[in-house]
């Protein structure tokens, strides 16, 4: 069954959906009651539509920072949705190829701290750094960049600047991602007492794994070069996904159809399912995907990979037959030069898994590098939109109550390590003796 928009299309096989059709509405209507209420983490199903206002705005202010320094490059400092969703952006635009534009940064050890300054040549003045954090407490992110900070007051030094010229020359450098409430972000408490640049926003009721259309995406995009004009195609497409996400025709809703998809491998005692994505357009994406797996639907029998690296290794288990398993394949409509191998080769994978079990192929449109922005817009909408439904469709169908607050889009269990790192015992940013 084919199920397409101008961006995407989605052929299912091995599903019958006539046995969900009465309850598309209910299934709409459980989510549309919900979508932009205050305290349902739903608030980023017309944040595209927000942040169009905003893009003339984030790329000033990209402008200014670079100007305010003269560094070309930048530095994410920041874990989970703070970077997973900036990594899948520039990578699914076509954007940063080279790592020439911007850099990484989310670990606490020392190695991974020594590469990361190989990367932008042991001189911490040629790069800028965005710091991002809804709290502005993360403990990773902020060992990290208070780290950086003393390291820029140093370089500065060491050029003959005193400690005050120093310290106002390392605050040209930072800008903060975080909640605008400075009673509630240490972050936005440091931005403001130091005087960085501008003023960038955590939204509030938007998870970090839904947060790819936020300020720390849109303003490492328009640093990494991405042109004005795609942003604001990329941000109407995701909006216009999000109005066909909310439609009760299952035509035209492509999220649903692939939750229900989901669903329906869970109802049916199918634990285990595939999702490959294909080529180095998604290389990011599937860091991304796995981590909206992993905090939402909390399950950790889903393979999230990119083919075809891990095509080869996975065959045995895929297509042994003791081996239960539902199947999607995200691909680039291929229309160069390795076209024809290309389509021989998803072919061939959609058949062999068509054999296995339910499976769907979703096409996605491309441009150069990357996809087109109206594709990279609804690519990532759609997503977000389908990981929530997989959890209300199986709940309406097994007649289970639903909580407050839809379990997808909590995190309620990473807690259970972040109790280990308070206390006082442990100091972001110390520098061991």
């Amino acid at each position: 069954m084919l199920t397409k928009n101008s961006d995407i299309t989605a052929n299912f096989s091995g599903v019958d959906f006539s046995k969900y059709s009465s309850k598309v509405s209910d299934f709409v209507k459980e989510f549309a009651s919900r979508a932009n209420q205050k305290g349902q983490f739903l608030n980023w199903v017309n944040l595209p539509a927000e942040q169009l206002k905003r893009v003339d705005e984030i790329y000033e202010m990209a402008q200014k920072l670079k100007d305010a320094t003269g560094a070309e490059k930048l530095s994410v400092m920041g874990i989970g949705g703070s970077k997973h969703t900036v990594e899948h952006m520039l990578s699914i635009n076509g954007l940063n190829i080279k790592g020439d534009k911007i850099e990484f940064y989310s670990d606490v050890d020392s190695a991974s701290l020594e590469r990361f300054l190989y990367k932008i040549g042991n001189d911490v003045t040629k790069s800028n750094f965005l710091i991002a954090s809804k709290s502005g407490s993360t403990f990773e992110t902020k060992d990290g960049f208070l780290r950086v900070w003393a390291m820029l007051e140093d370089a500065y030094k060491a050029q003959g600047q005193s400690e005050q010229e120093a310290k106002k020359s390392a605050n040209k450098h930072m800008i903060a991602v975080t909640d605008a409430n400075a009673e509630k972000s240490e972050l936005r408490r440091t931005s403001n007492e130091n005087n960085w640049l501008g003023d960038l926003f955590i939204h509030d009721d938007v998870g970090g794994r839904f947060s790819a259309f936020d300020d720390h995406a849109l303003f490492t995009l328009a640093y990494a070069g991405m042109k004005k004009e795609d942003m604001k195609a990329m941000l109407e497409a995701a909006q216009a996904m999000s109005e066909a996400s909310l439609s009760d025709s299952l035509e035209t809703n492509i999220a649903l159809k692939e939750g229900i998809f989901w669903a329906d491998a869970k109802l049916n005692g199918i634990e285990a399912s595939v999702h490959q994505y294909m080529g180095a357009i998604f290389e990011n994406t599937v860091y991304w995907h796995a981590q909206m797996q992993n905090e939402s639907v909390k399950d950790t029998l889903k393979q999230v990979a990119k083919v075809p690296d891990a095509m080869h290794h996975s065959a045995e288990a895929h297509f042994n037959p003791a081996n239960k398993l539902v199947f999607a394949l995200t691909v680039p409509v291929d229309c160069g030069v390795c076209k024809e191998n290309a389509d021989a080769y998803i072919g061939a994978l959609t058949k062999s898994y068509e054999v296995t079990g339910a499976t769907f192929v979703e096409n996605v449109q491309t441009k150069g590098m990357g996809l087109t922005p109206s594709a990279a817009g609804a690519m990532t909408q759609l997503r977000a939109f389908a990981t929530v439904y997989q959890e209300i469709v199986q709940k309406i169908m097994t007649g289970t109550s639903f909580p407050e607050v839809l379990d997808s889009v909590l995190q309620p269990h990473v807690e259970f390590y972040k109790k280990n790192l308070k206390g006082g015992v442990v100091v972001p940013g110390r520098i061991s003796k």
